[in-house]
């Protein structure tokens, strides 16, 4: 009888023991539980969902600020008036400001002088030739100016002297140059000049129907053997003087558009003439500031 009655109070201690065990896990099992709802309760407050809201309302209106402050920056400043020269628009733009203008390019020097104007931030338009942008290595020079931020100008194809032509070709010569261009740096020019400053009545429209401001300049001299030296072309640049070419009066006034050439003497002046032209208080015009053809 002692024997049962011992076995009987083991019997129960152990369920006691399983019992105990149980209610531990369980309660551990609903910690847990708890604290998952409570961490998912709290991922799922009005506060949180108002975050992620505003997180995704700042991604999105990045890229439209972002094309904004893009379109405000373009906004022309200046335009190219009937003499070539640039003028501010209203009261937008500086008045006391020039253009540089570099004609027949990429020859063999217009990578040099667009990273000479790159360390000055000084703009430019190059204007191109299309017998220059025929071999692999030439439309790469295109493409690296380009990339440095400077404008592509049309020069025409072959920089003949476009009143000798027909008109069917005076279109070739611009619009095969157009489309050249736009081969090589996915753009068109905006802006066009003709060989020797020689247009026609039939050249003017075309340039306006492909969308591009037509222009001369105002003075340039390194195409003058007596200017075919860098120290001599500093100069005549930087006063607009030319005496040697019956310039004798200065040509360099708020406006004036510079015409310079990819040579290697304009190449060895070029940091010099922007130099000296800021040293008298003139500002290089940006090229992206002036109003085009829309």
């Amino acid at each position: 009888m002692k024997n049962i009655l011992w076995v009987l109070f083991a019997i129960v201690l152990l369920m006691s023991a399983c019992t105990d065990d149980t209610t531990s896990t369980d309660k551990t099992k609903g910690q847990q539980d708890d604290s998952e709802k409570t961490e998912e309760s709290e991922a799922n407050t009005p506060d949180s969902d108002e975050n992620e809201a505003e997180d995704t309302k700042k991604e999105n209106s990045e890229p439209e600020q972002q094309e904004q402050d893009k379109e405000k920056v373009a906004e022309p400043v200046y335009k190219i008036n009937e003499n070539s020269s640039i003028v501010p628009i209203g009261e937008k733009g500086e008045e006391k400001t020039v253009l540089l203008t570099i004609d027949d390019a990429p020859d063999g020097h217009a990578l040099e002088m667009a990273k000479t104007l790159k360390d000055l931030d000084a703009g430019a338009i190059f204007f191109v030739n299309g017998h220059f942008l025929e071999a692999p290595e030439e439309k790469e020079v295109l493409q690296k100016i380009h990339d440095m931020g400077f404008a592509i100008g049309n020069h025409t194809y072959n920089h003949v002297y476009l009143p000798d032509l027909p008109t069917d070709e005076q279109k070739v010569e611009i619009t095969s140059l157009n489309d050249t261009v736009e081969d090589i740096i996915g753009e068109q020019p905006k802006f066009f000049r003709a060989p020797n400053g020689a247009n026609t009545d039939f050249t003017k429209q075309l340039v306006k129907d492909e969308g591009m401001v037509a222009m001369n300049w105002t003075y340039g001299y390194d195409y003058f053997e007596p200017y075919m030296d860098a120290e001599k072309l500093t100069k005549a640049m930087i006063t607009g003087k030319g005496p040697e070419v019956d310039v004798p009066q200065s040509l360099l006034k708020p406006g004036a558009n510079l015409l310079m050439h990819d040579r290697e003497w304009t190449a060895a002046a070029l940091e010099d003439i922007v130099q000296g032209l800021r040293d008298q208080g003139y500002k290089i015009a940006d090229p992206s500031l002036i109003q085009t053809v829309e």
